[in-house]
């Protein structure tokens, strides 16, 4: 699905991890037309697993944080250089684009990072990414130093943000603002800890708020979604942007009101339900208005006097007070005690 909306890249894995993630990212490679990546250790054998895999794109990456350096690769920074040139230089001897990444790069010494890059950049990586491994930049922060990064590589910047403090989408549009010409995204943010930059927020952004064609066919996003939520088994928060259950959903009664008259009330405006395949929906509880509940009515085939609005209104309220979502079939029910004629009898 990824495939047919016109992802650009799927990083499909890491290729070295096991005998049955290396079957699954070549299986990716083999059956997509977009370019696929897979995820390599500045180590021989991972480097050998994904170019095996036949994906276009490796992407190979080391620690430069002296906590993970020191820590998680027990190596030196003058080693981590070493084995990242020698990467680099292996992926591009292979005739694979090349992507590298400088792990932990927002708690990195600048300094050291811009050497790293800089050493990578001769190289001849065709991209960096900028991860934020631990979730720890702000939007400024994050775009300061992404405008470093463009300043000292001739490379295209990509990056990678987590959600630890819920800024990941914000610093990977921020990215983006300071010259990255990618970030990476994953579906319903799944990833590690708190996830990642969201893809439904971050390509619905950049289509409606920076009004940019990014060539995705948005109008799936609602249904990968979906898909992920079912083959994942972690369920999509109802409050969750753009494809959460709740995203086009109104029961206040001023919001229900107002977009009944005009959409653009109480919405975004820029971004409506039918561009992510969603659809809007009035929700009846202890918000609800007069508005939302003739309306529903009405859809339903029923032609409601103002005081049997009225009186249906109450008993909503009454029931969403009592934590109680009222549902259609509910109303209807409602309708049918108060003796409300349907729209054919009325016309009768």
């Amino acid at each position: 699905m990824l495939d047919e909306m016109g992802t650009h890249v799927i990083e499909a894995g890491f290729p070295v991890n096991s005998d049955a993630e290396f079957e699954a990212v070549r299986d990716i490679a083999k059956h997509t037309s977009t370019t696929t990546c897979g995820l390599a250790r500045v180590v021989d054998k991972d480097i050998e697993a994904a170019l095996d895999s036949g994906v276009e794109m490796v992407h190979v990456f080391s620690s430069t944080s002296d906590v993970q350096i020191e820590d998680s690769m027990h190596a030196t920074r003058e080693e981590v250089v070493e084995r990242s040139v020698a990467a680099v230089e292996r992926v591009k001897d292979a005739g694979a684009i090349c992507m590298y990444s400088p792990m932990d790069a927002t708690r990195t010494d600048e300094d050291y990072l811009i050497e790293v890059i800089e050493a990578v950049t001769e190289a001849g990586t065709d991209w960096i990414n900028i991860p934020d491994t631990c979730g720890v930049a702000t939007p400024r922060r994050f775009y300061d130093l992404i405008s470093t990064v463009v300043s000292h590589t001739d490379a295209n910047v990509d990056v990678h943000t987590h959600d630890d403090f819920g800024l990941a989408t914000a610093n990977a549009l921020s990215g983006i603002e300071a010259g990255a010409k990618q970030a990476q995204v994953s579906v319903n943010s799944i990833g590690e800890r708190a996830g990642n930059a969201a893809y439904e927020e971050f390509v619905m952004a950049i289509e409606s708020v920076y009004q940019v064609d990014t060539g995705i066919d948005t109008t799936r996003i609602t249904e990968l979604s979906r898909l992920v939520e079912e083959k994942s088994g972690i369920d999509v928060p109802g409050n969750k942007p753009v494809v959460g259950e709740n995203a086009f959903s109104h029961e206040s009664g001023i919001h229900a009101a107002g977009v009944i008259e005009n959409s653009d009330t109480f919405e975004p405006g820029v971004m409506t339900p039918q561009m992510v395949g969603a659809h809007r929906k009035l929700v009846l509880g202890k918000h609800t208005g007069n508005h939302s509940v003739r309306e529903r009515l009405e859809d339903a085939g029923f032609a409601p006097t103002d005081e049997e609005v009225r009186a249906l209104t109450r008993q909503v309220k009454d029931r969403g007070a009592e934590k109680e979502r009222v549902t259609m079939e509910m109303l209807k029910e409602f309708a049918h005690e108060q003796g409300i004629k349907r729209t054919e009898e009325v016309r009768a």
